[in-house]
């Protein structure tokens, strides 16, 4: 499966592909690493800015250093196990958190020409010669591989908190939990849309369909615009609440569960759940842009050097995400328990339903040459009806809890 349509291996596997293949696999994961710790070196620099606070300054020039300097002190501390943990279980957690991180990159396009050679590059002839993709793998079902990895992590955090044998981990590992089951079903159905537009899931496909203009010949055509914006409004913020970040880090509200479902933790272990989260941020940034904004597509602006453009375009648009979600740190205040749910189940997947099943009635429209102006004015009415029976509903729900805390 993950030979997918990578044509590296259509003559076979060969010693020449499988060296090719390992190569691949240590810089992708070189990189995500790097890619991990510049990440948290950046958030303290620009959050300190924002703040107008002092970052990190002492290790290394500008404290880039800062974060192997705390990857090192970590290594070396104390590893303690509470003596009512289950020691197996407590053990495997942060693995179920980080390894999924790992591989859901391997399935991100990083580069190649999507406008002229359909992400295909060709290696010198001193590796080979061989044509292949600028990532990892392409499995024909690459979205789906990344939905099970993001719902895999939820097991690593509700067994970091239930295997601690203490009542603050495993209350903040069940908010933990509910929270990133909410948002998932969101998430799916931002990811539908994709489907709906592409008609594959394979990331590479994905990505190849959004290449090149789009309307006017001057407009992209990513799927961000495509799919009216309002699939990706979703994604964004589904993926803030699954990384746990603000304003949805409620998993690790220290004045409340003394630091959440890792509060037993120390030393590597600690460091793990830590390098996970900066992980996964890395990683659905590189999602989104995969998704949404063309991957590593964009003008090639000099052929002979034709694969240094698509990467740095894609390390663009990568940046200006990690950029976003550390703003979203520096500026937003932390939602309530109760208001983070009811944005996932009563705003979230209503929106993101209702817009499928419009973009679907359009594709359909479209195929049978009908009138689509028609659908639009049935889809704003059935959207205010909708809203307002949702209002309406939620409004009934607080009067009667308001009038049964009155009676007792």
């Amino acid at each position: 499966m993950f030979a997918g349509l990578d044509p590296l291996f259509l003559n076979g596997v060969t010693l020449e592909v499988f060296i090719i293949v390992l190569v691949k696999v240590v810089i992708s994961f070189s990189v995500l690493l790097v890619s991990v710790m510049l990440m948290v070196w950046f958030e303290r620099k620009l959050v300190s800015d924002m703040q107008n606070r002092i970052g990190p300054n002492r290790a290394g020039p500008w404290g880039i250093l800062q974060t192997l300097a705390d990857g090192i002190k970590l290594f070396f501390k104390e590893d303690l196990q509470p003596d009512a943990s289950d020691p197996f279980v407590f053990k495997l957690a942060p693995y179920l958190s980080l390894v999924p991180a790992f591989l859901t990159f391997a399935i991100i396009p990083i580069g190649g020409n999507f406008k002229d050679k359909d992400g295909i590059i060709t290696l010198p002839d001193w590796l080979g010669g061989e044509s292949t993709y600028l990532q990892l793998a392409d499995p024909p079902v690459g979205i789906l591989l990344f939905l099970a990895m993001s719902s895999i992590a939820v097991y690593g955090v509700m067994l970091a908190g239930w295997a601690s044998g203490s009542k603050y981990p495993l209350l903040g590992s069940v908010r933990a939990s509910a929270q990133m089951v909410s948002y998932e079903a969101a998430l799916g159905l931002a990811l539908a849309t994709i489907f709906l537009q592409s008609r594959s899931l394979s990331t590479h496909d994905i990505v190849a369909d959004q290449a090149g203009a789009g309307w006017l010949g001057i407009v992209p055509h990513w799927n961000v615009i495509v799919t009216g914006f309002v699939p990706f409004v979703v994604f964004l913020i589904a993926a803030t609440a699954e990384l746990n970040r603000p304003p949805f880090d409620l998993v690790e509200a220290e004045q409340e569960l003394v630091g959440g479902f890792h509060t037993e933790y120390s030393s590597i272990r600690f460091a793990m759940f830590f390098l996970a989260e900066f992980m996964n941020t890395v990683t659905l940034s590189a999602i989104m842009v995969t998704l949404f904004f063309g991957g590593p597509s964009g003008p090639i602006l000099i052929d002979s050097i034709d694969w240094v453009f698509p990467i740095f375009w894609f390390l663009l648009k990568l940046f200006a995400f990690l950029f976003t979600f550390v703003w979203f740190r520096a500026t937003l205040p932390r939602f309530r328990y109760d208001q983070l749910m009811d944005l996932g189940w009563k705003v979230l997947i209503p929106i993101s339903l209702g817009w499928f099943l419009f973009l679907a009635a359009r594709n359909v429209l479209a195929d049978r040459n009908w009138n689509v102006g028609i659908l639009l004015g049935v889809t704003l009415a059935i959207f205010m009806v909708g809203g307002l029976l949702l209002m309406g509903a939620i409004k009934s729900a607080a009067e009667q809890r308001e009038l049964e805390e009155t009676r007792f």
